[in-house]
C-alpha cells in the first residue's frame, strides 16, 4: 500500500525538504478523504476520484464494499482529530488512532522504488484500505502536531458546511474551511444584526406591544363583549 511517499523528487535520494512536502501532501489527502467519506452516503466512484486526485492507484476492480466500509470507519476516527480544540486533545485523540493501527512502525522503500518512508503496518501490500488510510493519516497528522504543537486542522464553523481543513502553521486561529464559507457567515451575521436593530423595542413590528401602544395592525380596534 501507499503511505507517505508523494514527493517532488521520486528518486531514491530526494531533495532536502521532500519529506516535509510529503507529510503535507498526505495530510491534504487525509482531509479530502475525510470530507468525502463522512458525507452523506459517499459512493465508491466519488471516493475513487478523490484517491486518484491525490495520486493513489485504485485497482480496476475498484474499492469493493469492504474497502469502502473500512475507509468510512477510518475517516470517522480521523475526523475526531480535526475536531480537537487544543494540542492536548489532538495528541490524545491521535494516540487513540495510533493504538488502532496494525503497526509496528517501520521504514520501507517498496523494494527500492521509492524513497525510504515510514509505515505503520505489517506488510507493504497486505494492508486493507481502512488500515492504510488510518495508518498513513495518523503518521502525517502526528508529524504536524509534533512540529507545530497545535491541532493539525479544524472543522468549518459554518453550520451549513462542517468540512475539515488543514491549518498552515502560525497566525490567528482559523474557523472556516474557505473564504466562501467565511464570507457567507459574515453576511448572515450582518443581516441578523441589521434585523435586530430595525426591530422596535419589545419585538417585531406589528407585535403585541405595537398594538397596545396604538401602532401596527389592529391598533385602536374595539373588542366587543
Amino acid at each position: 500500500m501507499r503511505y507517505i511517499r508523494r514527493v517532488i523528487d521520486p528518486s531514491p535520494h530526494p531533495a532536502p525538504g521532500a519529506a516535509r512536502l510529503s507529510v503535507r501532501s498526505a495530510a491534504e489527502r487525509t482531509a479530502a478523504l475525510v470530507n468525502v467519506l463522512t458525507g452523506a452516503d459517499p459512493t465508491a466512484d466519488e471516493v475513487t476520484r478523490v484517491l486518484r486526485e491525490h495520486g493513489e492507484a485504485v485497482p480496476a476492480e475498484g474499492l469493493g464494499a469492504d474497502g469502502l466500509t473500512g475507509l468510512r470507519q477510518a475517516a470517522a476516527l480521523l475526523r475526531t482529530v480535526f475536531a480537537a480544540t487544543g494540542p492536548d486533545e489532538a495528541a490524545a485523540r491521535l494516540n487513540g488512532v495510533l493504538a488502532r493501527t496494525p503497526g509496528p512502525l517501520r521504514l520501507t522503500s517498496h523494494g527500492g522504488t521509492t524513497p525510504w518512508h515510514p509505515h505503520l503496518d505489517r506488510d507493504d501490500e497486505e494492508a486493507s484500505w481502512g488500515e492504510w488510510l488510518l495508518a498513513s493519516s495518523a503518521l502525517a497528522l502526528t508529524v504536524l502536531v509534533w512540529e507545530r504543537q497545535r491541532p493539525p486542522g479544524g472543522v468549518c464553523a459554518s453550520p451549513s458546511c462542517g468540512r475539515v481543513f488543514l491549518t498552515s502553521g502560525g497566525g490567528p486561529e482559523r474557523r472556516y474551511c474557505s473564504r466562501r464559507c467565511a464570507t457567507r457567515e459574515r453576511v448572515a451575521a450582518h443581516r441578523r444584526t441589521a434585523r435586530h436593530r430595525a426591530a422596535p423595542p419589545g419585538g417585531e413590528p406589528g407585535g403585541k406591544r405595537d398594538r397596545e401602544s396604538g401602532r401596527g395592525p389592529g391598533a385602536g380596534r374595539g373588542v366587543s363583549a
